[in-house]
C-alpha cells in the first residue's frame, strides 16, 4: 500500500486535485473578445437608458444578448471562449430566445414613445 502512495500524501499532505480540462486546454478556453463584444454593446443599451432612452436601450440590450447567441452558433469553439457555457444547442436556445424576449418586450411595453 505504501509503493501506491505518493511523495506528498506519505509526508501527511493531501495529493493534488487534478486540472480541470479548462486550464488543460490553456488559453484558448479563455479567449474573451467574444464577449468583450458582447458586453460592449450592452454598455450601448445601459447608457441609452441612463439618458432616458430606455426603449431604445432595452432593445439594444435585448441585441446584445441575441448576438451572444449567434456568435456561439456561428464561431467554432476556440474562438467562442466565456460565451461556452453549456452545451452548444443549449447556449443558443437560451440566448437567442432571451435576447428576442427583451426586445419584443422593449417594444410593446406602454408608455411615452420618444421618437
Amino acid at each position: 500500500m505504501d509503493d501506491q502512495q505518493t511523495d506528498d500524501q506519505k509526508n501527511g499532505e493531501p495529493a493534488a486535485p487534478e486540472q480541470p480540462a479548462a486550464e488543460q486546454r490553456g488559453s484558448e478556453g479563455l479567449n474573451p473578445w467574444s464577449l468583450l463584444a458582447v458586453l460592449a454593446v450592452f454598455a450601448v443599451g445601459v447608457v441609452l437608458i441612463i439618458n432616458w432612452h430606455w426603449r431604445r436601450g432595452s432593445v439594444v440590450i435585448g441585441a446584445s444578448v441575441t448576438l451572444a447567441g449567434v456568435l456561439r452558433l456561428l464561431l467554432p469553439p476556440k474562438w467562442v471562449g466565456l460565451l461556452q457555457v453549456r452545451s452548444k444547442p443549449f447556449d443558443v436556445t437560451l440566448l437567442l430566445s432571451m435576447g428576442l424576449a427583451i426586445m419584443v418586450l422593449g417594444m410593446i411595453v406602454p408608455g411615452v414613445y420618444e421618437p
